[in-house]
Parts: C-alpha cells; structure tokens; sequence
C-alpha cells in the first residue's frame, strides 16, 4: 500500500510540473511546419559548430542524433514563440522577412533576416523568436536541425525570457 502511495505522489508532483512548465511556455501563432524529411547519422559524428557574430562567439557539439529538415511558413503578424532547439539550426529565407529576437539580448533589438539571406541558430538552450512583422505577406524559411535526438521534436518551447 505505502508503494502505491509514493508512486502515486511521484506521479502527481510530475504532473504539476508538466502542467506548469506548459503554462509557462509561450506558444506561436500563425505558424505551419511540414517535414520534409528526417534521417538519423548513421556513423558516430563529432560535429562542432561555431558562429561568431558581433565579436561573440558561441560553439555546439553535435555528437549524434537526427538531422531534420521542415519548411514553415508564418503568416502576417505571426511568431513563433519563445523557444529553443537540441543543437544547432540552419535557416535560409526563401520569402519574407523574418525579424528574430534573442532572448539574451537586453534591449530586444530585432534582427532582420530576408529572402535570399540565412542564419545559424546555435540551439542548446539559446532561447529566441521570430516574428513576422508584416501586415500582408508570408514568411517562408527551410529549416535544418542538426543533433535532434531520435523521436523528439527539433523543437523545445521556452518561458518568455521577459526582455521583449
């Protein structure tokens, strides 16, 4: 009976944190993804990926995992919500322009990203948004996720870091 009576503590306290961490994340809006395709690294990669932008340099390490690939599509005045990704993102702009917010970022400055143009998302708990800042047209971007452990998602929704 006592065993029952702890799993059954267990399971509720797990409960309120998946409910509250939910209530906490921040959804988007006027957003559609469609995979494209989804395949897993078959040999034992050691990726390392850096980007350096402004002076600052960040770095992620791709060990294993899925590589993803999604074409999304956000409508007028669309976001995608505060998130993050597993490892690193390669984002090209095939229509649009997409402003993107970083959530370390103090100031909130948008960064504007557009057709023709790409960017590196470094992932691993970088937390940012993008929104679509138009009153008219789509944004379009394809996507590639780099180190997306098998069966999960390439994305991970994050609290609003509350600068923006």
């Amino acid at each position: 009976m006592r065993r029952n009576l702890n799993f059954a503590v267990i399971a509720a306290v797990v409960a309120t944190v998946l409910v509250a961490g939910g209530a906490m994340a921040t959804a988007g809006s006027g957003v559609s993804a469609t995979l494209l395709a989804r395949s897993a690294f078959i040999d034992n990669v050691d990726l390392k990926v850096t980007v350096q932008t402004d002076g600052a340099t960040k770095v992620a390490k791709v060990r294993s995992g899925d590589v993803v690939e999604q074409h999304i599509i956000i409508g007028p005045g669309g976001n995608t919500g505060w998130h993050t990704h597993p490892g690193p993102v390669i984002v090209l702009i095939a229509s649009g322009t997409i402003t993107l917010y970083d959530g370390d970022d103090p100031t909130c400055t948008g960064h504007p990203y557009t057709v023709g143009q790409s960017f590196v998302d470094i992932g691993s708990g970088h937390v940012h948004l993008g929104r679509n800042l138009s009153a008219t047209a789509n944004v379009e971007l394809y996507v590639t996720y780099l180190g997306v452990p098998s069966g999960t998602s390439p994305r991970i929704d994050a609290p609003d870091p509350g600068n923006c």
